[in-house]
């Protein structure tokens, strides 16, 4: 599959050089064609790795992921263009963190908005799923670095979207079943609210190897 991911930090390098990994070709856009952090991880992954702007990565995936910060995440894809994004997948792994003067964490949107709700009011013709915004990086990619059953999340109003990014999850390795559906687009805001939490967690257990586990009774 043809994969644009837009934003070059560390999330959208990571899950760059593992779709690389699994045989996909990705594009890897920033806001200038000569960012240094697209052109260089584009000459390390091989042939299948690619630089260059945001535009370009939406116009080459045939499903696109934003790895932007939530803050600056619409700008981003309006820069990508609507008419590129329109009747795919767009998978949202953003968080709209705000720091206050005194190093406080906080987020805008929240509570009776998200990030992910905002994407889909904007470009209503793409398919906004969001997800992987609850965890590091490195767990996204390898959920083995922690130990035992944990889940992750997805929420999006494309029941057949959800689907088909579940099954991508599943080739990152996270088993059958340990994705949790938590229904429309509004669920993103639930997840995005996770994040101060998490940040308290990894104050706590010194490392970002961690993550949510879940049970049910019933």
């Amino acid at each position: 599959m043809r994969i644009g991911i837009i934003g070059t930090g560390t999330v959208g390098r990571t899950l760059a050089g593992k779709l690389v990994s699994l045989g996909h070709e990705v594009t890897i856009g920033s806001r200038t064609k000569d960012n240094t952090a697209a052109t260089t991880w584009a000459e390390q992954a091989g042939p299948r790795g690619h630089g260059g702007t945001f535009a370009d990565a939406a116009a080459f995936g045939e499903l696109i992921v934003n790895a932007t910060a939530g803050t600056v995440s619409l700008k981003a894809l309006q820069a990508a263009g609507a008419g590129a994004l329109a009747g795919k997948i767009l998978i949202d792994v953003s968080n709209p963190l705000v720091f206050s003067p005194e190093g406080e964490v906080g987020l805008d949107p929240v509570g009776t908005d998200s990030v992910g709700e905002r994407i889909q009011r904007e470009f209503p013709q793409a398919r906004v799923v969001k997800a992987l915004n609850t965890m590091s990086a490195p767990v996204m990619v390898e959920p083995g670095r922690v130990p035992g059953e944990h889940n992750a999340f997805v929420a999006g109003d494309d029941p057949d979207a959800k689907a088909e990014v579940v099954a991508l999850l599943e080739q990152f390795g996270w088993p059958a079943g340990s994705v949790l559906d938590l229904g429309d687009i509004k669920g993103a805001r639930g997840m995005e609210m996770l994040m101060p939490f998490w940040l308290r967690l990894m104050g706590h257990f010194g490392s970002t190897d961690f993550n949510y586990s879940l049970r049910s009774a019933g």
